[in-house]
């Protein structure tokens, strides 16, 4: 989200440990979907579609919030809590 409100995506990859090539991957997979859920919003199954562009990108910052976590050293934690949820 910080990339499509301007932030330069090298200061975003520093402090997210992230790969400038692999932060804008993940962007255009973003604006892709989006657009493709926009297109089909007067359609049958129009929810739907929308319902799986807001999964798509609440997982998208999961899988972020994930590695940062796991760069900084958390990844054990994480770990933990993640069996938890699942058990």
């Amino acid at each position: 989200m910080r990339l499509l409100r301007g932030e330069e995506i090298g200061e975003v990859s520093r402090e997210v440990r992230v790969a400038p090539p692999e932060l804008e991957r993940w962007r255009r997979e973003f604006l892709d979907g989006g657009q493709q859920g926009l297109k089909k919003k007067n359609r049958p199954g129009g929810e739907l579609m929308r319902t799986r562009a807001k999964l798509g990108e609440m997982t998208m910052r999961v899988e972020l919030q994930g590695e940062l976590l796991e760069k900084r050293g958390y990844g054990d934690e994480l770990r933990k809590l993640l069996r938890r949820l699942d058990g």
